[in-house]
């Protein structure tokens, strides 16, 4: 789904951020379906296996960037307390059209870098599964980090999801052949380095492990896991598709043993990041 976008000179009407994701996310992706894809299931299944592997009875837990509900709307039904913060209202339309009775969700409109109105210590997980890829400077990212462990509690956990430059360029730059050449030409890929360079109008913030080493480094906190959530899944779409269901387990017993993997680290789609505050 990730692709680089031509740089273009914004319209008046979308001079901010959340401009740019309101109009992303309510006319050109489809965020209640991606993950029901089998590529988008890699991400999904990989996210909640590690969810549940630090699950525990009475959990109170809060999704930061919960889009259309797919991961607030699961653990609420296995019973955990669940507090839903989502910035794009087409997104809050239609996670509340998919709430039931009985539903213990708080779902509330806010925006991942100020969510002042929650006390400290108050969360044992925090899933930080979208906001990352949409903040541009050094200073943003570092701010939701750190807004998102200022509410998990001491012991909790804290959940943050990143989008990979490199398999950005090698989906939408090589195998989509013009795009790679043109970027480097025009600055969204440094040429020594092949970092890439984004800004709102691009939608996708894209990093590297040493990105996310640097934004980590500082703060209160021990990682985990660092995961390659969905590997070369984004590479494979149409075997994927194909796969029987007894072919997909196999394949998701590979992705499993190989996805904590240093040398696999790069080649995902999307990383998660697993934290344990101090």
């Amino acid at each position: 789904m990730f692709k680089f976008f031509k740089r273009k000179p914004p319209a008046p009407e979308l001079t901010d951020t959340l401009g740019y994701l309101s109009r992303f996310y309510s006319t050109r992706c489809d965020e209640d379906r991606r993950l029901d894809t089998r590529h988008g299931q890699v991400e999904y299944l990989t996210t909640m296996r590690y969810i549940e592997r630090y699950l525990q009875p009475g959990m109170k837990i809060l999704e930061i960037g919960a889009a259309t509900g797919r991961y607030s709307l699961t653990l609420a039904r296995m019973g955990y307390d669940v507090t839903a913060i989502e910035l794009v209202q087409h997104n809050i339309d239609i996670f509340r059209k998919k709430l039931r009775p009985g539903d213990k969700i708080d779902l509330q409109q806010g925006d991942a870098l100020d969510l002042s109105r929650f006390d400290d210590n108050t969360f044992d997980m925090t899933l930080l599964l979208g906001p990352m890829y949409h903040l541009y400077t050094q200073e943003d990212q570092s701010r939701a980090l750190r807004e998102a462990l200022r509410m998990t509690k001491p012991g909790g956990l804290l959940y943050a999801a990143y989008v990979i430059c490199d398999m950005a360029i090698l989906e939408s730059g090589i195998g989509a052949k013009k795009w790679f050449w043109d970027y480097l030409e025009d600055g969204h890929i440094i040429p020594e380095t092949y970092e890439c360079i984004s800004n709102p109008g691009d939608l996708f913030q894209l990093c590297r492990r040493e990105d996310i080493d640097a934004l980590t480094a500082p703060l209160p906190c021990a990682r985990l896991h660092y995961i390659a959530t969905d590997g070369v899944a984004q590479l494979n779409k149409s075997v994927l598709a194909e796969m029987t269901p007894a072919q997909f387990a196999k394949f998701m017993d590979y992705h499993y043993f190989i996805c904590e993997r240093p040398d696999m680290a790069g080649a995902t789609n999307h990383s998660l990041d697993i934290l344990i505050k101090h």
